[in-house]
């Protein structure tokens, strides 16, 4: 079984980057009927907080990332590390090392000078040393001459093993560094592929040794290329680059956030949307672009406005719940609900927009634009306004052609332009001089509504 994971450090939130990473494993997982698999990189104390590590969690929930097994805490697995980290020991493929920090930079500085690169010099490797205070566990890494493994993006990757000195891999105070920790967890876990960004490729032969040194087979490496900013750089906060949740905030979809993200540096032929079902069916690595992906603003709204347009509204409503926390939902009928919202979503690129849409079908009172309602609203119409509200009975609200033949008749009949007509109306339903369409709005609102909002506008008048 293909068994992938995401394994965040919980020292900030979700970002763009991670996020697609997650969503490229997850896809991986799923097309290939194999197991996701969440895990916290929670070993550095002074930056890992509990307020990261649930704001992870709740961002992946809310992409619909949700995992097989998991979350795993590396801080919850020190005992685990330390028995693997005693058997390299044991086997005379560790040793340990008490040269103290203050030595080592020495040793650094004296390299740097006589313009060498920076490495260690084996120094205690054939001490015979034992665990100690202040003695950390150092691997011996093979006399080799270049680390060699197979990409599946982009082939065989060779690496110069005279890079690689004796690294730690576990510190004077029992904890693991990063690559132990990783390649234990991966082994004990059955991971099978590591799907991450190309900035970890220069990890990848350090893990390697590690594997070797305790006979397992590494899993299959894919080092997919960052995301950049418009401008080419590293993607940043000017770029945009917030968390995933302050997305959500600016009423973004989750299915419209996984569809932009799937299409960074990922396509399948010249589609461009695609439903989560249809990402599961296509998703390939070896349709994964090696040039680094740029994020766009723009393409991002685009598809967001797509997927408001063309989705269920019953699935619309569920995501703007939450921006309507502030209105008694529960005293509209769903059927209501439902159809307001399909008056305003070809309309709206962001859930917020949505929201603010679709307030005055949700307030017993609206607030007038007062330039429009000054405008608009005026002692000339107000017979009119009272006639609509006589004949508001025999409207029929289930046809617009007949409710726009009435308009214009009663246009054609004062003399007043149809427009004005129609924007004191507009007012007086939404407080507005740009809505949707009016007989659309008249057909959702109901004769009742529109009778206590029109008798509202008279006496403004």
């Amino acid at each position: 079984m293909i068994v992938t994971r995401f394994p965040p450090s919980p020292t900030g939130y979700l970002h763009l980057g991670g996020a697609r990473t997650a969503l490229f494993n997850w896809l991986f997982a799923r097309h290939n009927k194999g197991k996701f698999i969440l895990r916290f990189e929670d070993t550095d104390k002074e930056r890992s907080k509990p307020e990261y590590v649930d704001s992870i969690i709740s961002a992946l929930k809310w992409l619909g990332l949700e995992w097989d097994e998991g979350p795993y805490f590396q801080s919850e697995r020190i005992e685990i590390y330390q028995s693997y980290a005693k058997k390299l020991f044991e086997e005379g493929k560790a040793y340990y090392c008490e040269c103290s920090k203050e030595v080592l930079e020495k040793k650094k500085e004296e390299m740097l000078e006589r313009g060498l690169k920076p490495r260690y010099d084996g120094t205690c490797r054939n001490k015979n040393l034992g665990p100690g205070e202040g003695r950390a566990l150092r691997i011996k890494v093979p006399e080799i001459k270049e680390i060699i493994f197979e990409d599946l993006l982009r082939g065989k990757v060779v690496f110069p093993a005279e890079e690689i000195d004796d690294f730690i891999i576990m510190r004077s105070d029992g904890t693991p560094t990063y690559h132990f920790a990783v390649v234990i967890d991966d082994i004990t876990m059955g991971i099978t592929h590591i799907i991450r960004g190309d900035d970890h490729i220069s990890n990848t032969p350090k893990q390697i040794i590690i594997y070797n040194a305790l006979g397992a087979n590494p899993p299959e490496f894919a080092h997919i290329p960052m995301v950049l900013g418009s401008d080419g750089a590293r993607l940043s906060k000017r770029h945009g680059a917030k968390s995933i949740l302050e997305y959500r905030e600016a009423g973004f979809l989750p299915k419209a956030l996984i569809n932009y993200l799937a299409r960074l540096g990922w396509g399948y032929g010249d589609q461009e949307y695609f439903t989560v079902e249809e990402l599961i069916e296509k998703f390939d690595l070896k349709s994964v672009n090696l040039s680094p992906a740029r994020f766009d603003q723009d393409k991002l709204l685009a598809i967001n406005a797509y997927w408001i347009k063309n989705s269920d509204n019953k699935y619309l409503l569920e995501h703007l719940k939450y921006f309507l926390k502030s209105y008694d939902l529960d005293k509209f009928s769903e059927e209501y609900l439902l159809s307001a919202i399909e008056t305003v979503k070809t309309r709206s690129k962001t859930l917020v927009e949505m929201a603010e849409m679709i307030e005055f079908y949700l307030v017993e009172e609206v607030s007038y634009d007062l330039n429009g309602a000054k405008k608009f609203l005026v002692s000339e119409i107000k017979p009119l306004l009272q006639k609509i509200v006589e004949d508001l009975k025999e409207f029929p609200l289930e046809e617009e052609k007949k409710l726009e033949e009435y308009f214009r008749e009663l246009s054609e009949k004062s003399g007043i332009k149809l427009k004005n007509i129609a924007q004191a109306v507009r007012i007086a339903l939404t407080g507005k001089t740009v809505s949707p369409s009016l007989f659309e709005i008249m057909k959702v609102l109901g004769k009742e509504r529109i009778e206590k909002r029109l008798k509202r506008a008279l006496k403004f008048i």
